[in-house]
């Protein structure tokens, strides 16, 4: 990857974050109306004065008419701080396979919620008679922007259908929020839209109708109004790729007290590429997984208002590489359950995430901790750093979920397990434990303690947020290579060589490690790379 000079800010709410502090979550329904207004230009100083902070520059001028594709509308124009955009508006239902271009001058609207295809149900046999079309993909081509000019506006890629948006280094697509088109937002703005949600075939638990593991198992995406079903028994079934690309500002309430994520993964399987993905100010989660079975790899979330990796419903999957920066708010990091509270269904939730930086900081989590475990989950985390100075690193409830025994026949893996992780915690300290909760905090500790290079009592030494500094390199790695030939219930899940080898723990080996560089936003929560490009930030759009 290419040598990039950069400049590496993390500050919460203006404190560094040894001193981090934290507030009750707010939300903001922003349903993305009103007026358009064009910044003026400003009048010359007639005497010299200082260099201002570069703000965005007006130089986008909006091209003639839209890409002759199927189903776009001319929508006329948009003016905000980068120029004058013209605004080609997606149809409700992609209905054929389609490509949006990076077109110069050109946003991409969707005024609504956009299906790509109809639910074509678990598999090809089962095609539902009110599904008509052929399989649909909707391809996105660097660069391009999709804004959501309502705040209902969201994206469902249908069961059997996919989506094929693969930015690269230097040209990300972006999914972002109207009030983002027209500078309205700052680093604490969220709220705005609905979000981006994959809906495949691979199997669930917790079935509003049918077997749980079976294709008769299927579910509705949370805060749906009109059917948006995943499930079934495709564990490699593939919902497309999805690669170096930005989701902002996500999270509207569709429902009362139902928000989509960032990144919703509803019985997504392994067939389907996801990598080089960030997640910003999401209010709901960073991402979640309902089910299904997934690898997912490169994956920054900053700026989460609930949990920043949640997975549950029988959820199979692997991540490497994950670098996590809360807001002044929040709820835990991760948050892990099986099946609500039928701890008896099959498949059972198991998740193994390797190289990940985890940086808390909210004091809004009540019991739950940094971690939460629950339901009967079985987990794994190896080779990664949580840095929690405002509360508990680990939580775990409900017996299920610390037993140590191993059982197919129940898809049970046994106890959660932990190899070189390493935690600075605050609150009630490294384990966390709530009465009548099923699970003790010697019980907790013991599980912890069974892994190798552990150590809760370790002291942050990262550099410019989240570069390993002398404590994190002292710590010896594992090797997680070791998880690829691991059974992750193989029912279910057809992992291969997902993990790759690492001699070192965290996100990042040392400041030459920059897989972040070129495809992300920048703000006051986290700092990338090109610091005083202000079209590098979140609350701008790049120009090309």
């Amino acid at each position: 990857m290419k040598a990039i000079n950069r400049t590496i800010n993390f500050m919460l709410a203006g404190v560094a974050l040894p001193l981090l502090a934290g507030c009750g979550a707010q939300d903001i329904a922003s349903p993305g109306g009103g007026n358009v207004i064009i910044n003026p230009t400003p009048t010359p100083t007639p005497t010299p004065t200082p260099t201002p902070t570069p703000t965005p520059v007006g130089s986008v001028t909006p091209a003639d008419s839209c890409p002759d594709v199927v189903g776009l509308v001319n929508d006329g124009t948009i003016e905000g701080p980068t120029g004058e955009w013209r605004v080609c508006t997606l149809p409700s239902r992609v209905t054929t396979s389609i490509t949006l271009p990076k077109v110069d001058g050109v946003l991409y609207q969707m005024a609504g919620r956009v299906d790509v295809g109809c639910d074509r149900g678990p598999s090809e046999a089962d095609v539902p008679a009110t599904c008509t079309l052929a399989p649909v993909t909707l391809t996105v081509e660097p660069g391009a922007i999709i804004y959501a000019g309502t705040g209902v506006s969201w994206l469902a890629v249908n069961r059997g259908n996919k989506i094929d948006a693969v930015g690269t280094e230097d040209q990300p697509i972006i999914f972002t929020s109207r009030q983002n088109v027209l500078g309205d937002n700052d680093d604490t703005s969220h709220q705005q839209w609905g979000g981006v949600v994959l809906l495949g075939r691979a199997p669930i638990t917790d079935c509003v109708a049918g077997t749980p593991g079976s294709t008769s198992c299927y579910r509705q995406t949370e805060g749906a109004v009109d059917p948006a079903y995943y499930g079934g028994l495709i564990a490699d079934d593939n919902s497309g790729r999805f690669a170096y690309v930005q989701i902002r500002y996500s999270g509207y309430n569709l429902n009362p007290d139902s928000e989509l994520q960032s990144l919703t993964l509803g019985g997504v399987g392994t067939g389907t590429e996801l990598h080089h993905i960030q997640s910003f100010n999401s209010s709901d989660d960073g991402m979640e997984a309902f089910g299904g079975a997934f690898n997912l790899s490169h994956f920054i979330v900053v700026g989460a208002d609930d949990d920043s990796l949640d997975v549950d419903m029988g959820a199979k999957g692997n991540m490497q590489f994950v670098l996590v920066a809360q807001r002044n708010r929040g709820d835990s990091i991760i948050e892990a359950d099986t099946d609500n509270p039928l701890d008896g269904q099959i498949p059972r939730t198991n998740v193994r995430i390797a190289n990940a930086t985890f940086l808390a900081n909210s004091q809004n989590v009540g019991n739950n901790g940094a971690i939460f475990l629950r339901g009967g989950t079985d987990f794994t985390i190896a080779n990664s750093v949580l840095v929690s100075p405002n509360t508990a690193c680990l939580r775990m409830s409900r017996a299920q979920t610390a037993s140590g025994t191993v059982d197919d026949a129940i898809d049970e893996a046994g106890a959660p397990v932990f190899q070189s992780f390493v935690m600075q915690c605050g609150g009630t300290g490294a384990f966390h434990a709530v009465d009548g909760a099923g699970v003790t905090v010697a019980r907790i500790q013991e599980i912890f303690e069974a892994g190798s290079h552990n150590d809760a009592d370790y002291t942050s030494s990262l550099v410019n947020t989240f570069v390993n500094g002398a404590n994190e390199t002292g710590v010896e790695a594992f090797d997680v290579t070791s998880l690829n030939t691991t059974d992750n219930n193989s029912d279910f899940f057809t992992h291969g060589a997902f993990f790759q080898a690492t001699d070192y723990i965290g996100a990042f080996k040392d400041a030459n490690d920059t897989w972040y560089a070129g495809w992300t936003c920048n703000s006051v929560t986290a700092t990338f790379d090109d610091a005083e490009n202000p079209n590098r930030a979140c609350t701008s759009l790049p120009i090309s």
